[in-house]
């Protein structure tokens, strides 16, 4: 089969359209011949820590496709069947939280491929209103964005919530999913063109990242609940906007891992600091429930083929996407 694999250099250098052999379903798995993937930033994380000397691996943790063989005990899936991956591996239950959720796309490989060999409970019916495309590109940011929302934010109809930096895919997700649970959404960009997007797709609100936020953020209200993905160097602004007893949801960390804060500003106005990191295949079985009931359809920033990841990658490096970038197999 043709993948992209990447080894022998860091980052995106690393990345290789080759041949590699196609793999056979194990007892207890399923090989699914996929029909689109999707890209995320985590990708471009562990292609960036991976050294010369490590094995190749196939990036990707997103993917959509049809099952082309099932392996000996399973009984749920069959020939045929048009299903979506679930990226997180040997979670199946919300309150069993590994120390650190096992990924499809590292260290095992991922969707950058055209077929995939996986546990047959990573993988689930896709939804029906999605397009290949669309199915290929849902998985891991939606996933994120839901337990971030719901099981771990709490988030509730009426609620005012800020997402710094909208388009990137779990942002978006939490854009799409909070305007149908009822929230005010306020979200914010250095982009005319994403704050724009933003307001098309339901936001009340977008502002300049480097604009006062205190000026116009009360328009809504105090914020209830701010999804953050920056972290340092955002939360001398969350401080000053959130609410006594709001909620600060914690998913990543582009500008840097450490942390330094005045610990009074979080326990005297009782501020909850939560983190959150991928979700269970309960939640993920939620998430699609989620989807399918309201319609949701993934913002699809752009299309390339499996030939062309590399470009997608570059396009994704350079934050110059709003949603999902996908790869087609075709």
């Amino acid at each position: 089969m043709y993948a992209i694999n990447h080894s022998g250099h860091r980052g995106l250098e690393g990345l290789q359209y080759s041949t590699c052999a196609t793999p056979q379903a194990k007892p207890g798995h399923v090989v699914i011949e996929l029909r689109a993937a999707g890209l995320n930033h985590r990708d471009l994380f562990i292609m960036s820590d991976r050294s010369p000397q490590d094995t190749p691996l196939i990036p990707g943790s997103d993917g959509a496709g049809i099952i082309v063989e099932v392996g000996q005990g399973v009984l749920h899936l069959s020939l045929g069947q048009h299903v979506i991956i679930h990226p997180t591996i040997g979670w199946e239950h919300t309150a069993d939280v590994p120390v650190v959720p096992q990924i499809v796309g590292g260290p095992s490989d991922g969707t950058l491929a055209q077929y995939i060999e996986l546990p047959a409970s990573n993988v689930l019916p896709k939804p029906e209103h999605l397009s290949w495309i669309e199915a290929g590109v849902l998985s891991l940011s939606a996933l994120t964005a839901y337990r971030a929302l719901f099981t771990r934010g709490g988030l509730r109809a009426g609620e005012h919530i800020l997402i710094p930096g909208i388009g990137g895919g779990v942002a978006t997700y939490a854009l799409l999913m909070a305007t149908t649970a009822g929230a005010r959404v306020t979200v914010t960009s250095r982009s005319e063109v994403k704050r724009a997007e933003a307001l098309r797709l339901g936001a009340s609100q977008a502002l300049d990242s480097h604009a006062d936020w205190n000026d116009t953020l009360n328009n809504l209200g105090p914020v209830d609940i701010i999804l953050d993905s920056i972290g340092q160097a955002m939360f001398p602004k969350y401080e000053k906007m959130i609410r006594p007893g709001g909620r600060i949801v914690m998913f990543g960390a582009s500008s840097g891992d450490d942390l330094h804060l005045p610990i009074r500003s979080i326990f005297f106005p009782q501020i909850s600091l939560i983190g959150t990191s991928m979700g269970s295949r309960e939640e993920f079985v939620q998430m699609l429930e989620w989807v399918e009931k309201h319609k949701i359809h993934p913002v699809v920033d752009s299309v390339y083929s499996l030939q062309d990841a590399a470009q997608a990658f570059e396009r994704m490096e350079k934050g110059e996407q709003f949603g999902n970038i996908a790869i087609t197999m075709d």
